[in-house]
């Protein structure tokens, strides 16, 4: 403001034609309020034994003003310094979604102690205290319902709006909002354990983490700005044009060059993450754009996860006894069988006893365990003929008939002799048929279901999505190695999954993909991008959003490097000045920049497929950059 108000006081002096010499003294003292800072930062850059854009300004405004050029130097200092102010006020706009985030975070909490409610810093809430969240209030910690009911609104997790129903023993995250009931909650997770902490550190990480794209611009600015500086003093010693050296000097200055990706990339994950999408980091951002091909996990992913037993079949038992005893067993699995069977026993409200011991889990087909000094098998048939378990005629031909009805056949073996067969069945996702049209839509070309279960429900499913292909049967590693061979075979591969057994393959794949809403702590931090909703119609705006970024980085780049070009050819026509040259220089980096904001502020983004309304944050924009764009 002080250096504007000198250079403007400056013109008018020239305007009225008044002392020269006061001039030149108002410019002087102008060029050094407004270049000092500037000097500065590129001394601290020489430090750090970088070139940064800084130097070359420095340098260029002192020698103009060794050869008078007093207006120059001063237009010039003033450019640069007001154009980083203008960016930086900019760039506050790709990090807003951060801000949003974090401003969502509830600062207290109302816990039940000793009978009555106390309002304590949520940084002291304890795993397994009581919280109380009224009508209204944000949930302070990852828990469990333990009484009440309240429609939850889950948008600070899952980018969703609507309002999920919350009730005794559903599970309720922290950020998310009590929108008209009262709840009692059993704290879970606390502090940085919670999925919304998580979430705001997972985004914070991948704001800094660089795209190929980027480290190659950076290597690029690395030799280019030392180059140009070498260059500048060859073309005066060549010209004997101290004025063109210097205005060649300022004007091939990379700066809109070297901003142009980290911006669309800072831009374009932040949008993911208003929007319920992690996406880890640049690189991630550019690998999610260039895929073809996505490979799906079937239960959890394309279904439900939340299977039903729809029969339960005894050998010399009764059907309750049956489901007690597999109760019992899987009580203390993870796999969604288990829980199911488990699930289904708390139903009947059979109550469970006994607990298993030495459990053994057979990847991909089922689980052993000791249970009332007996040995027990529930899995899979593959898993029964791998331990050399005889099952009947009988008990065979119904398995297959049960398959044949799109059911998977659970076989519970005890002391290797079959006494009952448990089938389940699992519902398609409702989004699954419209997200996949949308995705062939979008351009991939091959959707594959990969998953352990049996060929006739693996079958019945792919035909109902019209899936290009589908694997049965398959352990983990024969997971990685299909996604290997796909890879192989030059395509770009998406693995997408929830489970443990997902996260082999997922860690494989190009890009690998988990369903947040149901994924485990292991498939979380494997995966590369995150849907934070339990459903996949964010799949189809996680793919726009990355090739709409990843354009946009093409953009910007294209824009600064002609911009560059004709400034250069300008310059060696002499059409184009310090001054002028500067100016546009600075124009060109702000255009850039307002480019890649359009990611983020745009209510509308045309993505090349179809248009879609983006949902809009009620944050305000308040959040100050802690880095220079110039620096980095």
């Amino acid at each position: 403001m002080v250096s504007g108000s000198l250079l403007l006081s400056a013109l008018l002096i020239y305007l009225f034609n008044l002392s020269d010499f006061a001039r030149e003294i108002i410019l002087i003292i102008a060029a050094v309020i407004a270049g000092v800072p500037i000097a500065i930062k590129a001394f601290q850059a020489v430090r750090m034994k970088t070139f940064s854009i800084d130097l070359l300004v420095t340098i260029a405004v002192i020698g103009a003003m060794i050869i008078g050029e007093f207006t120059e130097a001063a237009v010039v200092s003033f450019l640069f310094l007001f154009g980083d102010y203008l960016e930086g006020r900019t760039l506050q706009k790709t990090r807003a979604s951060l801000k949003s985030l974090i401003d969502m975070a509830p600062l207290e909490a109302v816990i039940l102690k000793n009978g009555n409610q106390v309002v304590i810093p949520v940084d002291e809430v304890k795993v397994g205290d009581h919280v109380i969240v009224r009508p209204g209030g944000r949930i302070p910690v990852d828990g469990k319902v333990i009484s009440g009911q309240s429609s939850v609104n889950e948008a600070a997790i899952t980018g969703e709006s609507v309002p999920v129903n919350k009730t005794k023993g559903d599970r309720v995250f922290t950020s998310t909002v009590s929108d008209n009931g009262y709840l009692e909650i059993i704290a879970e997770k606390v502090g940085d354990d919670t999925t919304f902490s998580k979430i705001i550190e997972l985004v914070e990480e991948a704001q800094e983490t660089k795209a190929k794209t980027q480290k190659f611009m950076e290597r690029f600015a690395a030799y280019y700005t030392p180059g140009i500086l070498i260059f500048s003093v060859i073309v005066g010693l060549i010209t004997l044009n101290a004025h063109l050296a210097l205005t060649f000097l300022v004007i091939a200055c990379p700066g809109a060059l070297v901003i142009s990706v980290p911006v669309s990339i800072v831009a374009g994950i932040g949008n993911g993450a208003k929007n319920g999408i992690l996406i880890k980091g640049g690189d991630k951002m550019e690998n999610l754009a260039q895929i073809n091909t996505l490979v799906f996990d079937k239960t959890g992913t394309l279904t439900k996860g939340k299977p039903e037993v729809t029969d339960i079949k005894p050998y010399g038992i009764s059907e309750k006894e049956l489901l007690k005893l597999a109760a019992e067993v899987e009580v203390t699995s993870e796999h969604h069988l288990g829980k199911t069977i488990v699930q289904k026993a708390k139903e009947n409200k059979i109550e469970l006893e006994a607990q298993p011991s030495d459990v053994e889990i057979m990847k991909g087909h089922g689980l052993k365990a000791l249970l009332n000094y007996s040995e027990f098998y529930i899995g899979n048939k593959s898993g029964a003929e791998k331990l050399e378990i005889l099952i009947p005629e009988t008990a065979s031909s119904y398995m297959l008939q049960q398959q044949e009805k799109g059911n998977t056949a659970v076989v519970v073996v005890r002391d290797n002799q079959v006494i009952g067969i448990i089938s389940i069945a699992d519902q398609i996702r409702e989004e699954a048929p419209a997200t996949l049209n949308e995705l062939k839509e979008a351009g991939i070309a091959d959707l594959i279901m990969l998953t352990g279960d049996n060929e006739q429900m693996a079958q019945k499913v792919a035909r109902q999505l019209g899936m290009d292909r589908v694997y049965s049967e398959l352990l983990p590693e024969d997971k990685v190695h299909k996604v290997s061979e796909l890879k192989a075979s030059g395509r770009k591969v998406a693995m997408v999954g929830d489970g443990i057994n997902d996260a082999p393959a997922i860690a494989t794949a190009d890009v690998g993909i988990a369903i947040g809403g149901t994924a485990t702590d292991v498939t979380m931090q494997t995966a590369d991008v995150i849907l934070m909703s339990e459903k996949l119609d964010k799949l189809p705006y996680a793919l726009k959003l990355a090739k709409a970024t990843v354009r946009n980085m093409k953009q910007n780049t294209y824009l600064a490097l002609i911009t560059v070009a004709l400034l250069l050819l300008g310059v060696l026509t002499d059409h184009i000045h310090l001054a002028s040259g500067m100016l546009i220089h600075e124009i060109s980096v702000i255009a850039v920049i307002l480019n890649a904001v359009r990611l983020v502020r745009y209510p509308k983004l045309q993505f090349g497929f179809k248009s879609f309304k983006m949902k809009k944050s009620d944050a305000k924009v308040n959040y100050a950059p802690s880095w220079s764009s110039r620096n980095k």
